[in-house]
């Protein structure tokens, strides 16, 4: 038996989003025990899902694991991903393959959100925060960082830690935004992104616009050492204990 671990980054058009996946990506590797470890990119970067796949068996792959970096359970984790792995098993139905999930809702992110929070403004009870989610019409992607959202007001003297989301679903946050422009105290709109790009330069934009020097924004979550504890919690879970089973036995 030789097992191998497929890494799934969402993809980028930008250079540096897709160097910080990687670079991330191997760090963990370092503490995975697989034979075999590949990365690849479910969109806008190579190599593609089926690029990582075949790399994985023709370096002797018998039991392939298939891990998505994602924050939140929606779209990508429960379709494009698992149809991807599906044509790919079609083509090789020899290989036995689990498929795990997003990081979701774990203490490691609580904390990384927090420490986020407290290098923008001090953790005060007059203090709101706003979590910015990318935002999906999936339920899930509300239902996960509401929780994330509770647990970090619950471990905060924070008087109030909630959520908006760029697309897709409300609230917006333009019109979060827009509600808060005029605020007198402390906002910290965080996003719970991995990694720069347009988004981020765009919410930017729109708090600048605000010219309110009490809505703060945050750092977004970045590929921090929390984020990869949990991000490898995943990963060993979902190698050596769950793990939806793709093999045509259900191994």
């Amino acid at each position: 038996m030789k097992r191998a671990v497929l890494y799934v980054c969402h993809g980028s058009r930008l250079v540096k989003a897709r160097e910080e996946a990687v670079a991330f990506i191997k760090r963990c590797q370092e503490h995975v025990e697989a034979d075999i470890q590949e990365i690849s990119f479910l969109e806008l970067a190579s190599p593609s899902i089926d690029e990582g796949f075949r790399s994985c068996l023709d370096r002797g792959a018998t039991h392939l694991t298939v891990v998505p970096l994602l924050l939140l359970t929606a779209v990508h984790a429960k379709k494009d991903i698992p149809d991807e792995i599906q044509r790919c098993k079609g083509l090789y139905p020899h290989i036995k393959v689990k498929y795990g999930r997003p990081i979701g809702v774990h203490d490691r992110m609580v904390e990384s959100v927090i420490n986020k929070i407290e290098e923008a403004a001090p953790l005060h009870s007059s203090t709101t925060v706003i979590l910015i989610g990318r935002g999906s019409s999936d339920p899930d992607v509300k239902r996960d960082l509401s929780a994330l959202a509770e647990i970090v007001q619950r471990k905060t003297a924070i008087s109030e830690v909630r959520t908006c989301y760029l697309t897709a679903t409300s609230p917006s946050f333009t019109e979060t935004l827009e509600s808060l422009k005029n605020t007198e105290g402390n906002v910290v709109f965080l996003p719970y992104l991995l990694f720069t790009g347009l988004l981020m330069k765009g919410i930017e934009k729109e708090i600048r616009r605000t010219h309110n020097q009490h809505i703060l924004l945050a750092d977004y979550l970045g590929y921090d050492p929390l984020v990869e504890q949990a991000f490898l919690d995943r990963v060993n879970e979902s190698l050596w204990v769950k793990g939806e089973a793709y093999a045509s036995d259900h191994d």
